[in-house]
């Protein structure tokens, strides 16, 4: 290898967020092309910056001082220094950055094991890079590779099939219940960060209609201006519970504010239709006892949490399974990067001649029938080989020429590759589809 792939990174795990805010960068496109445009050494560049990590991903010149020109340049950016930023960082060289950034797109490295949210930042990171013009061969393969990766993982395995948080856990039980939520109205009972969380995922959900409750009229006014939905007086509780499918309560009342005789009445009124309640306060919101009438469906906090702890030993079951993706991928990649040195290519370019000429070969034989002579099937089989070594004999001479030149050389290099598909890889379907969609 004529050049290192590093990662140096801080995350949850190794920083606080006092620390991750003190070396967050705002603007990934810019540092990325900081980094190459200070330093000779560093050839490409990538940089993720999100609320748990920080990651700057570079490919140097082979033994240079890329730890030291890379913390240095992202210290200077920050206003703080190295030394501060040092004890918090990882570093992972060639193939284990290769396996990091495959499992941070996976989710795996993710505080909520298997969470999505990070391929997208993970796509956005490195469409900066691109519009920088720090994404270049090997770039431009790993992320690509990273992308395929994550799609693989979340296809074939269920890592992403469970939910892991109170609010998400909650919603998803509601979709159990009701199916579709389109034709569902939904009651937010208090107005804190778990219901504006609820809030979310039930508009993600598609639900109709949300109204939200609140002692603090103004509040329930703000939230519900954020998602659309309707502000309702807390005196209007039990009026708002008749016109409702979902009802999550999260209020602070130190005791319960709905209660079985309330909600007969208002079952009475909507003529039985289900309702489910999820009561996320501690203390409850909602008397147990609701949960004995008919078509009621009652679950407190700790329902919940047991569903997001049974789906998370889920997780990691798969997360099993996923770094077995991983690590067949990882050796791929190493695989095509042995490839970037001009001899395994050339070597590979006329393999895929001969593969050829042998296979067009055996057909005219076939047509030819068995009667053929010896001196007409070898005068046949110098024909083909010859054929395919001319036809490759000016692409191995330019290959040649350009490999001299380091970052051009690489570029040829793996353009060959794909041209010929000398890695014996499957387009996959939506391949190009947004060049495709352009053009149309």
């Amino acid at each position: 290898m004529r050049h290192d792939i590093i990662l140096f990174g801080l995350n949850h795990r190794t920083a606080d967020v006092d620390i991750r805010e003190c070396y967050a960068l705002a603007d990934p496109g810019i540092f990325a092309s900081k980094l190459v445009s200070e330093s000779l050494a560093i050839r490409e560049s990538l940089v993720l910056s999100t609320c748990n990590r920080v990651e700057c991903l570079v490919v140097a010149e082979q033994d240079c001082e890329a730890e030291d020109i890379v913390l240095s340049i992202w210290a200077k950016h920050a206003g703080k220094t190295a030394e501060k930023l040092r004890p918090h960082l990882y570093i992972h060289r060639d193939l284990d950055a290769v396996r990091h950034i495959f499992r941070v797109s996976a989710g795996l490295d993710s505080m909520v094991l298997g969470e999505p949210q990070i391929l997208g930042q993970l796509k956005q990171a490195y469409q900066s890079s691109v519009e920088s013009s720090t994404a270049k061969v090997i770039v431009n393969r790993l992320l690509h590779k990273a992308f395929f990766v994550a799609k693989r993982v979340r296809t074939e395995t269920g890592i992403g099939a469970s939910a892991v948080s109170i609010s998400y856990a909650a919603v998803e039980l509601a979709k159990r219940i009701f199916g579709e939520m389109k034709e569902k109205r939904a009651l937010l009972i208090g107005a804190g960060e778990m219901a504006e969380l609820a809030a979310t995922h039930l508009i993600e959900a598609g639900v109709r209609d949300i109204v939200v409750c609140n002692r603090t009229y103004s509040r329930a006014e703000e939230l519900a201006t954020r998602f659309r939905g309707r502000p309702a007086p807390f005196d209007d509780l039990l009026e708002c519970l008749g016109q409702a499918d979902i009802v999550i309560s999260s209020t602070g009342a130190i005791e319960s504010i709905i209660r079985a005789k309330d909600m007969r009445r208002v079952m009475k009124q909507r003529k039985y239709r289900p309702m489910f309640f999820i009561d996320i306060a501690v203390p409850r919101d909602i008397d147990p006892d609701v949960n004995s009438l008919d078509n009621v469906y009652l679950y407190d906090i700790d329902d919940l949490k047991e569903v997001v702890e049974e789906n998370i030993a889920k997780r990691r079951d798969e997360a099993e399974k996923a770094e077995n993706i991983i690590a067949e991928q990882v050796g791929r990649f190493d695989t095509w990067l042995a490839s970037l040195d001009l001899q395994p290519t050339i070597v590979d370019l006329l393999k895929r001649g001969d593969e050829i000429a042998a296979r067009e070969l055996g057909k005219t034989l076939k047509r030819l029938g068995p009667d053929i002579s010896d001196e007409t099937r070898q005068a046949l089989e110098v024909l083909a080989y010859s054929i395919s070594h001319k036809i490759f004999h000016d692409p191995v001479i330019f290959l040649k020429r350009r490999a001299a030149e380091e970052e051009a050389g690489e570029r040829f290099l793996d353009v060959t590759r794909r041209m010929f598909n000398l890695d014996n890889e499957k387009a996959p379907e939506d391949a190009h589809k947004d060049r495709r969609q352009n053009k149309n």
